[in-house]
């Protein structure tokens, strides 16, 4: 019993040490980042960085990520680990526009306390580094959300509203797109409408289907 347990707390710790050493997970893209730069520069490229909702649009929909569209979307990501492979996943990839969707996991707490103020730093590092390398921007509103089924009780239904408003602010200020899904997806509440989602924060397909015109129409007028 003892060596049994003296194996899972190892196991534990090396677990713990290969993600402290990969904290933004760099590598996860590593290979497919390495190709398409080989590939070379693609006018019609288009970037989308974010958390599990982005990840999840490519699982839900394939097709739309086959072509000029690249995803990199990671589940569970806060704004600074974005951030901070911003560079590795975006920059060097060259696209004409990167699509930011980003923040709720910040507001969720998933990797400690974060302040709406801290969160729109985050983004407003990410728009200057894209706009230095001559990278549009679209800064997506963070999604409608009541409540985390896995953080309760940080009224992301008060806290969003209030980002997406200085999200909004910013880009104006910055000259950036601003693409709009909380409104057309929110239910009175500041939720989501229960027929766009099956957890109340993750699009379904049917949810995505209403983020993608938007989402669209937004990179055909800034490019």
């Amino acid at each position: 019993m003892k060596r049994l347990l003296y194996f899972i707390t190892l196991s534990l710790f090396l677990v713990t040490t290969v993600q402290a050493q990969d904290w933004p997970n760099i590598g996860r893209f590593k290979e497919a980042n390495e190709k398409l730069i080989n590939e070379g520069h693609d006018r019609s490229r288009v970037v989308f960085i974010g958390n599990s909702i982005t990840e999840g649009w490519g699982k839900a929909d394939p097709d739309f990520f086959s072509g000029h569209f690249i995803n990199r979307g990671i589940s569970g990501q806060v704004t600074p680990q974005m951030l901070i492979r911003f560079r590795s996943d975006v920059v060097d990839l060259n696209p004409a526009v990167v699509v930011i969707l980003a923040g709720t996991n910040d507001i969720a707490g998933n990797k400690g306390p974060s302040t709406l103020n801290m969160i729109l730093d985050n983004i407003k590092s990410m728009t200057e580094i894209a706009q230095h390398n001559s990278i549009k921007v679209l800064l997506c509103s963070v999604l409608p959300a009541y409540d985390y089924p896995w953080r309760p009780g940080k009224e992301p239904n008060l806290k969003i509203p209030a980002l997406n408003k200085m999200i909004r602010e910013y880009a104006k200020e910055a000259n950036v797109g601003y693409v709009d899904c909380f409104t057309p997806m929110a239910n009175n509440k500041n939720g989501m409408k229960k027929e766009l989602t099956d957890d109340g924060v993750h699009p379904t397909s049917a949810g995505y289907n209403v983020m993608k015109p938007i989402i669209e129409q937004a990179i055909k007028e800034v490019l």
